[in-house]
């Protein structure tokens, strides 16, 4: 990336291919050369200054471009498509919740882009380029770039599918529950923060196919509901994700729970038979004159061969009425 905040200048030729330029000869570019695609980090000083001030476009789509923060939407003006996306974080030593934005301006011969990290969905298209098959016009960059964003959505999602069932063997193996709790909440965290940015990325796209564009025809409009599609089967099984993690929480739940009563049964068992021996050793222990035996060396002998032959009756008792 040059110290100008510029990613990329390329000049598409309509046949799959493109043409790098500087950042100097932005400025001279014209229609009949093709179409211009620039991507900018928004929060460099000169992309800024050459968004807002040398663009020529819409004060709205300035904004849209250069916000700190944004949700998935689709704004329309006049012929152009503003969009903002997200997309997972792909990159190494990320978190794939952490999405990442990426705000497009879209008309017929210019397509600006601005980001803050960089995005694989990009290094694609830039590949196709090399390769003479990208996109050849406007259309087909929008739908490049929105079904390369929803198909590196697809291997997160398995991912956290995978780790819900690592989590339901744990559950069935493992005794650490601190251990079992702390996975469940990382993937549900995980699966809620990707739904919260995919519902209105659905809507946003489901938008476009609505909006009347003039370099928009029909077979674009199929596409986009292709992907929109394929956007609500992730929405879905996310759902499904939070369904099981839910499911394995309040099983998990339960099991703690009857750990739990299975060992104050125990404590409720040894209270029980220890309760009127502890009474009977209570009542000879007082120190008081007329305690029976006291004058008997083997009344301790006597008394303890007692005591044992009350427990011993209180567990017959217990396990007659299936209590232990």
């Amino acid at each position: 990336m040059d110290q100008n905040g510029l990613s990329h200048a390329l000049i598409l030729d309509k046949k799959g291919g493109a043409k790098e330029i500087s950042y100097e000869q932005i400025s001279s570019f014209e229609k009949s050369q093709g179409i211009l695609w620039v991507h900018f980090d928004y929060t460099n000083p000169q992309a800024i200054q050459w968004i807002t001030d040398k663009s020529n476009i819409d004060p709205i789509a300035v904004e849209l471009l250069l916000a700190e923060d944004t949700r998935p939407r689709t704004i329309v003006l006049e012929d152009n498509v503003l969009l903002a996306l997200r997309a997972v974080d792909l990159n190494p030593d990320s978190n794939p919740e952490e999405m990442i934005s990426l705000r497009l301006f879209i008309s017929e011969n210019l397509i600006i882009t601005t980001k803050k990290r960089d995005l694989l969905s990009i290094k694609d298209l830039l590949t196709l380029f090399k390769q003479k098959k990208g996109p050849v016009n406007s259309s087909e960059f929008l739908i490049t770039i929105t079904d390369r964003l929803t198909f590196r959505m697809d291997g997160t999602i398995d991912k956290i599918e995978d780790r819900v069932s690592e989590v339901e063997e744990l559950l069935l193996e493992s005794d650490d529950n601190m251990e079992l709790r702390s996975k469940i909440a990382a993937i549900r965290r995980e699966a809620i923060t990707i739904r919260r940015y995919l519902s209105p990325q659905k809507e946003a796209i489901s938008l476009l196919y609505h909006e009347k564009v003039s370099w928009l025809d029909d077979y674009n409009r199929i596409e986009l509901r292709e992907v929109n599609n394929q956007l609500v089967n992730y929405i879905e099984d996310l759902d499904s994700i939070n369904e099981k993690i839910t499911l394995i929480k309040d099983e998990l739940t339960n099991i703690r729970s009857d750990q739990m009563n299975q060992r104050m049964y125990v404590l409720s068992i040894i209270s029980v038979i220890f309760l009127p021996l502890s009474f009977l050793t209570g009542l000879f222990g007082i120190n008081v004159g007329g305690i029976p035996g006291a004058q008997d060396s083997s009344s301790f002998e006597i008394f303890s061969v007692l005591l044992i032959g009350i427990g011993f009756l209180q567990f017959l008792i217990l396990k007659k009425y299936k209590w232990i």
